[in-house]
Formats: C-alpha cells, structure tokens, sequence
C-alpha cells in the first residue's frame, strides 16, 4: 500500500480530513495534495507533522505502506472480538505481554 493511501486512511479514520489539517496545522490544500500527490513530493516537516498527528512515526508509516504491520485499527477490532473467545493462561499471558510491548513504545 502507498504511503499517501496509508495516511488517507488513517486520517479519514479520525474524522475529515479538513479537521485534521487544522489540528495538524497544515492548510488542508497542502494535505490535499499530498494524500492525493504522494508523500515523496510532500516536505519532510509536513510528513512529520502529519505523523505526529496521528501519533504514528514516520518509520511506522513506511512499515504499514510495505504491509509489514498491522493498520492501526486492527487490534481493536480483534480486541473487541475477545469476549466470544475462550483463551488459554498462556495465551492471555502473550496477549497482555504484547499490549504492554505496543504501550512501551509510546512516546512520552
């Protein structure tokens, strides 16, 4: 997946993309441009500042293009789907194991 679609996504998500260029503090044209222009032509303060938005890193961003890792709204929804499923000790010992690992890497 492209970064520009990636990010559209991830923005469309939050809500309009005309809020989130104000919350971003980029004019929504220029967030306009990038999601439908591509990243590569985008300044690199822009793409950190729409990173930083949506409380991804810019590597992250990459990863999620490449398909390396799970789109943020993924582990919610499994996570909503828990109560149907009977899990073993270890596997909710892996489980919580894992949400303090993605919790760990926050930025503080």
């Amino acid at each position: 997946m492209k970064k520009a679609k990636v990010l559209k996504k991830l923005i469309e998500d939050t809500g309009s993309i005309k809020a989130f260029a104000e919350k971003a503090d980029i004019p929504y044209t220029t967030l306009y441009s990038i999601l439908e222009r591509g990243v590569g032509k985008a300044s690199v303060d822009n793409v950190i500042k729409i990173c930083k938005t949506l409380g991804i890193t810019v590597e992250e961003m990459e990863e999620m293009a490449k398909g390396e890792i799970m789109e943020k709204n993924k582990p919610a929804t499994i996570a909503a789907h828990l109560d149907k499923v009977k899990l073993t000790e270890e596997e909710e010992k892996q489980l919580n194991d894992y949400i303090q690992f993605l919790l760990s890497r926050r930025k503080k």
